[in-house]
Formats: structure tokens, sequence, C-alpha cells
């Protein structure tokens, strides 16, 4: 069956963040959901639930917490359990969630930076000190094109290392998202095993946003942290949902998934202590979700997203003088650098103002994403290519008029 995402489809007059926080005549890149419609499957099952016209008080039904159990088993030969899966309104709901259990106020967390700008402030919700390990810029290795024009990231151990314990706080609690917002890494075994090495030896647990897990882009391929040893699955809360990879984040339905008993438990009464639930809407399209109905839809998807990247690095190294992209092995998203634009006097101030400006393309600015993010801006390459390229096309045109 063929899917038809190069359909654009009116998002204006939806009351969509994304699309209404700007002027009409901007091309709005920013925002973290798609352009494209939910899979039929979870169409359907919506439209059923509704025509079925009660919509009572609900707990979360047995069987989608087999079917998220079910679906770890498929993707990732991991072991999980129905009684492993709690249910939060969301991902970043599950983060917060994640600290209140595992830390006391003035307890440290470790974030690696740039990263996605909600992390950025959970020890404020939580009394604690944040601790930053920024991640290290290399040029690209194996990309499609030259290193003038990729870069990647990747972590720097001794960085990670020194930021333990830093700003005179025992660090507590790892925050870890992968693959990774807004670079697009997808962690090696290596690299993952490394980490959970020092949290071991240091007693720390791992919270792990793995939310844009599915959106796997030119064959590259997700390990859960929690699989690498038993050990390291007692101490971590990995945070999944359906939202970015089926595009429902509007219906809040995240799952925790909580190998260690004593844990998970103390999650649960969190959950019930500040008042957490999940709306019926949310708990159907999450089982329609992770089924398995979806997943032709979903092979396609990353087809198209893959060949969105390509196109989006393929002209940025043609056409966008001055600027280097990642070349994201995941997600929707593309890191932009527009460092040399500002050292060499091309614009000033903020690459992000200087888009929506001049281009009237709406990008994240780069500085919302901590330390490391500076003259950066995101773009979203989540929407029919038509719309990427007119994007990629008004910001080439605004730089040339001031090359």
């Amino acid at each position: 069956m063929s899917y038809d995402f190069d359909q654009v489809i009116e998002r204006r007059g939806s009351n969509s963040d994304k699309w209404e926080s700007y002027p009409a005549d901007v091309l709005p890149l920013w925002v973290a959901d798609m352009d494209f419609s939910a899979p039929e499957p979870i169409l359907a099952a919506l439209r059923a639930r509704v025509a079925h016209g009660i919509f009572g008080y609900e707990a979360p039904p047995k069987k989608l917490l087999e079917v998220v159990a079910q679906r770890m088993e498929r993707l990732y030969g991991w072991q999980v359990t129905p009684e492993m899966v709690v249910l939060t309104p969301g991902v970043i709901s599950g983060v917060n969630l994640a600290a209140r259990v595992t830390c006391e106020p003035g307890d440290g967390i470790l974030i690696q930076t740039p990263v996605y700008p909600p992390f950025l402030s959970v020890h404020e919700k939580v009394g604690l000190v944040r601790q930053l390990a920024l991640l290290t810029q290399y040029p690209a290795r194996g990309a499609q094109v030259d290193n003038e024009h990729t870069l990647q990231y990747e972590v720097d151990f001794d960085i990670f290392e020194a930021a333990l314990n830093s700003g005179g706080a025992r660090t507590r609690l790892f925050l870890l998202c992968q693959p990774h917002n807004p670079t697009g890494q997808v962690y090696s075994r290596e690299q993952l095993t490394r980490m959970v090495e020092i949290c071991l030896r240091s007693d720390i647990f791992i919270c792990s946003d793995e939310i844009h897990s599915e959106l796997l882009l030119g064959g590259a391929h997700h390990i859960p942290i929690a699989m690498l040893s038993t050990e390291i699955a007692a101490r971590t809360i990995t945070l999944v949902a359906p939202s970015k990879t089926f595009n429902v984040p509007g219906l809040y339905c995240g799952c925790a998934v909580i190998p260690n008993d004593e844990l998970r438990q103390r999650f649960k009464k969190e959950v019930e202590r500040l008042t957490f639930h999940i709306s019926s809407l949310g708990m159907v399209a999450t089982q329609a979700s992770f089924s398995g109905e979806c997943d032709n839809w979903l092979v396609e998807l990353c087809r198209y997203l893959t060949a969105n990247r390509d196109a989006l690095v393929d002209f940025v190294a043609t056409n966008l003088t001055g600027v280097r992209t990642t070349l994201p092995e995941a997600t929707y998203l593309a890191w932009l650098d527009c460092n040399d634009l500002l050292r060499g006097g091309q614009i000033s101030g903020s690459p992000y103002e200087f888009f929506l400006n001049k281009a009237k393309v709406a990008l994240n600015d780069g500085e919302a994403f901590g330390p490391g993010g500076e003259g950066f801006v995101r773009l979203n390459f989540g929407c029919p290519r038509s719309t990427l390229m007119q994007a990629l096309e008004q910001m080439r045109a605004a730089l040339d008029a001031v090359q």
C-alpha cells in the first residue's frame, strides 16, 4: 500500500501551535509535530470509540499494557512484562516524575547539551542542581557531503565524568535523550555501554527519553539502554510514546517502562499523588499505534523522512553558504550551525530572528537548547517535500541577499 506524504494538509484553523503562532506569510518548521495525517488504523480506532458516544472514567486497559510490552519484544527483543509499564500524560511528565522518585532536593541531575529545552528546567521543578555535560562537535564521518557542510556530535567522556557531582551536589540522575534531540544522533552500543558503566560505578539512576526511537533514518538501529544489563535495567526508567512516531502528540499518552518493582511502585505513587490521568482517546490511539497495524505506514514514513533529510543536507551543501547541518540518523529534526555566518558578519544577532524576518521561515532558536546551542537553529523536516523545499528556497534567497 502506498501513502501520500506529499499531500499538503491545511493546518491553519485547527488550533495548531505550529501553524498559528506566526503570521500567515511565515512557513513554520519548528514545533516537533509532523504535517502528515496519523495512519488509518489509529483514525479508525478513534472513530469507533467516538461512535460509542460515552466517555466515562477509564483505567488503563490490560490489553494496552500488553501491546506496549509486546512491541518492546518485537522491536528489540527486550523482555518487558505488562506490569512494568506505567502510563503518563507524556514523556515530559515522565521525565519530571523520574526526577521526583529518584532524587532528593539538592541532588544533582546530569544533562547533555544542547538538548530538548524542557530538560533544562527539570531541576527547577524538583529542587535539584543542574549539571551540564556538553556534547562535542566533530566533522561528520561517512556523510554524503564533505565536512565543510556537515557536522556530528559525540560524547566526550572526560567532559561527561567531570560534570558528575559538580556544583556541590551528588549526581543522582542522568537524563538521557536518545535518539538525541536536536542532533538526531543514535548512540552506539559502545557509547551507551560507557555511559552505563559510569552510572553504575557512581550509583546513578538513568531516565532515558526514547520517544524518537522508531523514527530511524537510512537503516539506523536503536538500542534501549535498559537492555544492556540487568543491573542498569534496575536503575533505568525508559520513556516511550506514539506521539512523535505516529503524529498523535495532542492525545497525550506516554509509557514508562520500569523493570525495578520498588522503583516502579514509587513512580506509580507519584503519578497518583499528582493526579495524572490519561484520556480515553489517548489510550485508544496508543494501543492502535503500538499494535503493529501501523507498521507498514511507519516503514514508508521513515523512507520519506530519509529522502527529506537527504534533500535538505544536499540543499544546505549546495545553496546555503556558511551553514552546516547534522546528518540525523533519527527524528525529523536537523540542527543547523550558522556560526560561520555570524563570525563573517553576513548576519548579526540571532539566526532564528534572521530567518524569521528575512526568509519568513520559523525555526527553533538554538539558544533555547542550552549551552552549545548558540548560533544554531533547529529545522523540522517532517512535512511534505514541497513545503520543505519552499522553506529552504526562502532561506537561500534571504542569505543570497546579504552575501
